[in-house]
């Protein structure tokens, strides 16, 4: 009797014929195990810690400038062609120096011309004043009649009063003659200049800008943000970038009611109490100012998520170890950490790293052992 496993073509087949009833089942055994295995998610390994509020007191430190406290746009009160400049920018002035000129030619002119009319109107007046007199004693003898004396008394008193308005315009026009000198009104610092020798210039055009001596000013351009904390007074610590040992104190002395539009800022005026010698006028100041203590939870940067739009951080319920994302209010963002103020209770358990992936009511590792 033959062997039928003997035939080899009879072997090939039966070989396959193994291997296809092998996957078959191997596959069927496999589905079974898929619909049996748990739905429960893997614990995830995260990293907590437990909050705890803090009395927090903040600052604010912005960048400003010392200005003045009182400047004054210098121009001439005449128009002329400037035939002389005595200073420029950065110079310091006394009360009455001279800062420019213009020509004088036409205000000496009409100088001239005013003074030849007062001389005229005094030989009109004297004139005048021997008509009367000699009028009076003939009315008096009753040698003329009493309308040529008054003719003769009003032809005084009319040219009195040409005498006056001669001196009056004299006296105008010497004025004007003294407004082409241009003088500092008082001590101070030249900041801008706007002339050059040879310029014509319009009367009332600013062409110098004086910082008065005296008291100073840091001024600042703050975000109307700023504003809504709460400052610990109105007292602002002042320090010079480019020397820090250089310090001064101050009070906030004027805040802008408007905001510039360009900028969207608020421009604050600090008033500087003993200004150092070196906090020199154009010098770049650091202003710090506190705001009121704060009762505060502090967190990394790592720990805040977002539950929609609201921020959330992740918490642990120590007694089932599962997550939960809980919404908070957050007071501030700094450097490297944000400020919980609502939300949060104190020793409640935040996941500060590992959040990213976790789900609600999923379990959590924490590093460390804890679970």
């Amino acid at each position: 009797m033959t062997n039928q496993w003997s035939n080899p073509i009879r072997q090939r087949r039966c070989a396959k014929a193994l291997v296809l009833a092998t996957a078959v089942v191997g596959l069927a055994l496999n589905g079974c195990n898929d619909h049996a295995a748990p739905t429960a998610m893997r614990a995830a390994l995260v990293r907590t810690m437990i909050v705890q509020p803090r009395d927090r007191q903040a600052a604010i430190t912005l960048t400003g400038e010392v200005q003045a406290r009182f400047r004054a746009d210098l121009s001439f009160r005449v128009s002329g062609r400037v035939i002389a400049r005595a200073v420029d920018v950065g110079a310091h002035v006394n009360r009455g120096d001279v800062l420019a000129r213009l020509d004088p030619a036409e205000q000496q002119a009409d100088v001239d011309a005013a003074t030849a009319a007062v001389a005229s109107a005094e030989a009109q007046l004297r004139v005048a004043r021997a008509t009367f007199e000699r009028q009076k004693g003939l009315v008096a003898s009753g040698f003329t009649t009493r309308t040529v004396y008054d003719q003769a008394e009003e032809g005084l008193r009319t040219t009195e009063g040409v005498l006056e308005a001669a001196k009056a315009q004299l006296g105008t026009a010497r004025d004007a003659l003294g407004y082409t000198v241009l003088r500092a009104e008082a001590d101070g610092v030249i900041t801008a200049r706007s002339l050059e020798v040879g310029q014509v210039v319009p009367a009332a055009q600013p062409v110098f800008s004086l910082a008065q001596d005296g008291e100073r000013d840091a001024v600042f351009e703050v975000y109307e943000s700023v504003f809504l904390g709460q400052a610990d007074g109105r007292r602002v610590t002042l320090a010079l970038l480019s020397d820090p040992d250089v310090a001064a104190t101050g009070e906030v002395r004027e805040i802008s009611p408007v905001i510039d539009p360009k900028s969207s800022t608020i421009r604050v005026k600090v008033s500087i109490e003993n200004p150092p010698a070196q906090m020199t006028l154009g010098s770049a100041v650091a202003g710090t100012v506190k705001a009121k203590a704060q009762n505060e939870i502090a967190l990394p940067w790592s720990a805040l998520m977002a539950a929609g739009r609201k921020p959330a951080v992740w918490t642990v319920d120590p007694k089932t170890q599962t997550a939960s994302l809980k919404p908070v209010t957050v007071g501030a963002y700094e450097a490297g950490q944000v400020l919980i103020k609502a939300g949060l209770d104190p020793g409640e358990r935040v996941v500060v790293d590992g959040g990213k992936l976790l789900s609600l009511g999923q379990s959590v590792t924490e590093e460390g052992g804890r679970s």
